[in-house]
């Protein structure tokens, strides 16, 4: 595009009062200006105060808007119509910065960067406004198109024998009233011994109907080949696991469930409990196993019965692994691998405090479990080595039932 004379003229006059060091900042507003009036009068088809039959709206005055660029916060004017709406083409809707800030500014935000920190470090790359905490939600709800296709992905491509379910809380504000929301998680390690984020959702309550619905997702996604299934003994969850897992053993978390006993022992006694009850743990096959189970629910029951119920009304979910290869069983006796990646979520989450809707922290979620699914599948290492998967490639599970029945 060419500038007539008189456009040149008036950068020349603008550049010429500016401060040595504002002149290329007061060029560019200068010019930007001049070009989003000439969109409107193309748009328009009239000039400001020109009789045209083209026309076909009138100038309503102007809006302020800053633009922050690398040059510095242009303070621009954008026009308004009496009829219809107008934004130039020069400028991105409801952006105030350009890309290479975009890129910052997102980077920031997925690892877990205050709007504060953000700010400053917008102001130190040139934008002297520097940026606010909605603009900063604005900027990363282009995260939206990612994660969401990243969520809806087909899982039918392998076979997931094991699976990992666990819920994490943040706080959100829903029908203007801060509430606690449950982030479901569901990890799977595939046929080769690879793990992926199977998928998330964020809702109201960690209820049976939330989880049936995110498992039954899953399925409708592909999710298939599972044989056992690993989580917390909520009430719900297990439900939602028995009608829409079907043919899946249930793994009881071992860690969860010795917070559960130790919440029924007298501090003085925790200590010998939990060393007493991890034995089960240490023994070298299945047998042994179960055998060790019956001695320390027996022991422990003389001064403890609560404890010894417990152990023995838990034993078939506790002992659930042990139908599985004996390389396997500390990768799938607990959820401690998806509690990692939720004390990830944690982190970037706390940072932010409260969200202002569920989809916002639905986003943060879904871009950090992206990048953690990313780093799993580029790593050097498998979650199992892939030998020891064939061992489990049978799909019948009853030789494991009788196993801990027996």
């Amino acid at each position: 595009m060419t500038l007539d004379q008189s456009a040149l003229l008036e950068v020349l006059d603008a550049v010429k009062a500016a401060d040595v060091n504002d002149r290329v900042r007061q060029a560019a507003e200068t010019i930007y200006q001049a070009l989003i009036e000439a969109e409107l009068t193309a748009v328009i088809g009239a000039a400001p105060h020109q009789r045209s039959e083209a026309r076909v709206a009138q100038r309503n005055g102007h809006r302020s808007r800053t633009r922050a660029t690398t040059a510095g916060d242009l303070d621009l004017r954008i026009p308004k119509l009496r009829t219809g709406s107008f934004f130039p083409s020069l400028l991105e809707r409801r952006r105030r910065v350009d890309q290479a800030l975009f890129a910052v500014v997102m980077e920031a935000y997925l690892h877990g960067v205050s709007t504060r920190k953000v700010d400053d470090l917008v102001k130190a790359l040139g934008a002297d406004s520097g940026i606010s905490k909605s603009e900063v939600s604005r900027i990363c709800a282009d995260l939206d198109e990612e994660v969401g296709a990243f969520r809806d992905r087909s899982l039918a491509s392998a076979a997931f024998p094991y699976v990992f379910l666990d819920a994490t809380y943040c706080k959100a504000r829903v029908n203007r009233r801060v509430v606690s929301q449950a982030i479901v998680v569901a990890t799977g390690v595939r046929g080769d011994g690879w793990r992926e984020v199977l998928g998330y959702a964020v809702g109201d309550s960690e209820d049976g109907a939330f989880w049936t619905a995110f498992l039954r997702s899953l399925k409708a996604r592909g999710l298939g080949g599972v044989q056992l299934v690993i989580s917390d003994a909520h009430t719900g969850l297990k439900q939602a696991i028995a009608a829409v897992l079907l043919g899946a053993a249930w793994q009881r978390c071992r860690v969860h469930f010795l917070r559960n006993v130790l919440a029924q022992v007298p501090k003085g006694n925790a200590e010998m409990v939990a060393a007493a009850i991890r034995t089960i743990f240490a023994q070298p096959d299945a047998a042994h196993v179960r055998e060790q189970l019956d001695v320390i629910a027996g022991m422990l029951g003389r001064q403890l019965p609560k404890v010894e119920t417990m152990l023995r009304d838990a034993a078939h979910d506790l002992l659930a692994f042990t139908g599985f290869p004996p390389s396997h069983w500390k990768k799938i006796w607990s959820t401690n691998p998806l509690e990692r990646l939720n004390k990830e979520i944690k982190r970037r989450t706390d940072v932010v405090g409260v969200f202002p809707n569920p989809e916002a922290l639905l986003r943060l979620a879904g871009a950090v479990l992206v990048r953690a699914h990313d780093e799993w599948q580029t790593g050097d290492r498998r979650y199992l080595a892939e030998g020891s998967m064939a061992q489990i490639s049978t799909p019948a599970k009853a030789p494991t039932s009788e196993l801990i029945a027996a």
